[in-house]
């Protein structure tokens, strides 16, 4: 940028130097040319400050996005450590995957005996993942 504003400020001079008349077609191009050249030089100046400024702003943006996830994150990977260990410490558990939404869904097998369970649904979605045969027609 430093060259660029250099280079105008040469034609400046150039122009000074030369001692051209501005009523003259030629001086009057020549003048506003080099002024409009000073104009570009000082917006794309500004372009690369507000360019500069943005990529430290969103520089800024990221770290802070990337401390969030690494606390949500953190936090989902206690949950589920904390669901394994209770799984493993019970293998009473029968394991259903939704049909929906896909999420695993757990549940003590002792439930499949009970007779007064019918459904078992997706705490998520509410989508019955698991059905009990009704044992009240087989009495017959």
């Amino acid at each position: 940028m430093r060259e660029l504003t250099s280079k105008i400020s040469y034609l400046h001079g150039l122009v000074e130097g030369l001692d051209l008349e501005t009523t003259t077609k030629e001086g009057r191009i020549l003048t506003n040319i080099i002024d409009i050249l000073d104009d570009m030089a000082e917006s794309i100046k500004g372009l690369q400050d507000a360019q500069i400024e943005l990529e430290n702003y969103v520089e800024t943006i990221d770290e802070d996005l990337y401390e969030l996830e690494d606390d949500f994150y953190e936090e989902d990977d206690d949950e589920d450590e904390e669901l394994e260990e209770d799984l493993d410490e019970e293998e009473e558990y029968v394991e259903v995957e939704c049909p929906k939404c896909h999420d695993l869904v757990y549940f003590d097998s002792e439930l499949l005996d009970d007779d007064d369970i019918v459904e078992i649904s997706c705490p998520n979605c509410d989508e019955i993942v698991f059905k009990t045969e009704d044992n009240n027609n087989d009495e017959d």
